[in-house]
């Protein structure tokens, strides 16, 4: 039987942000692959299914080339048109620089940079050849500063960023649309995942995922280029990190991120 609703993809949807845009997507009468590294990910296409929404899951690392390749297969065995896709898939690495494993640090790149690169050439060349398309990058307001002891980090989200800025000027002729979502800490597993239970940032108070991504969705669909997600103390940070000195943007920001600092006032 034919199906007549739009196809979207959603990366590192397991949880957190990226669970909630395919919720977001899903409410929004799109069909949806759903991808990400571990096994609740058929969950959540399950959970999708169940709302009645149709929906498929890839267990996949994305930061393997590899992974990036099954990925986009199973996107061109599905036979239809990419309506849109959230390159969502991130992780963290928190510490000092001198002290963080490589390792962490290099799959975080191959993560947030290489295969977001990777996925974006995929996209945008499938959509510029229909004239129609949306792409949704997950940047951060990490992305606008210097982030000591989460250098490396910052410095992936700040590529994204850039790359999501970039594309939207090259393609604003083409019918495809790109979309930065910006947001700040949010209360998902990144924290801990990357190793700053110990931080102010840690333990302070965070956004809800679904309020950010109900924001990076509307931001999305209304074509607009980029949307500092939650609350007014983001937009605050993000405009800081645009305006005021390096040095003076990564001072404030390592009180906050130096380990141990959750036990400091």
């Amino acid at each position: 039987m034919p199906t007549f609703n739009k196809f979207a993809v959603v990366t590192g949807a397991s949880s957190g942000i990226g669970y909630e845009l395919a919720k977001q997507f899903a409410q929004n009468g799109f069909d949806l692959l759903v991808v990400a590294e571990d096994e609740t990910i058929d969950s959540v296409a399950h959970e999708l299914q169940s709302s009645g929404a149709s929906a498929e899951s890839l267990k996949v690392d994305l930061a393997s080339h590899d992974g990036v390749h099954q990925l986009q297969s199973t996107i061109q065995n599905a036979g239809r048109p990419l309506d849109a896709i959230a390159i969502n898939a991130g992780v963290g690495v928190s510490g000092r620089f001198v002290e963080t494993d490589l390792a962490e640090e290099l799959n975080m790149v191959n993560l947030n940079v290489v295969s977001t690169l990777h996925l974006a050439k995929f996209a945008v060349r499938q959509m510029v050849g229909r004239g129609e398309g949306r792409i949704l990058f997950t940047a951060s307001i990490a992305g606008t500063m210097p982030t000591p002891y989460e250098t490396v980090y910052g410095a992936t989200k700040a590529f994204v960023r850039s790359l999501s800025q970039g594309l939207r000027e090259e393609l604003k002729d083409t019918g495809v649309s790109v979309t930065a979502l910006m947001p700040g800490a949010t209360e998902t597993n990144f924290f801990h995942r990357a190793g700053a239970d110990d931080t102010k940032l840690g333990v302070m108070e965070k956004d809800d995922p679904a309020d950010v991504a109900k924001e990076g969705f509307e931001a999305l669909m209304a074509g607009k280029d980029h949307v500092v997600a939650g609350s007014l103390k983001n937009k605050v940070q993000a405009a800081a990190g645009y305006v005021l000195p390096d040095p003076m943007v990564a001072k404030a920001h390592a009180s906050q991120s130096a380990p141990g600092s959750a036990n400091k006032k």
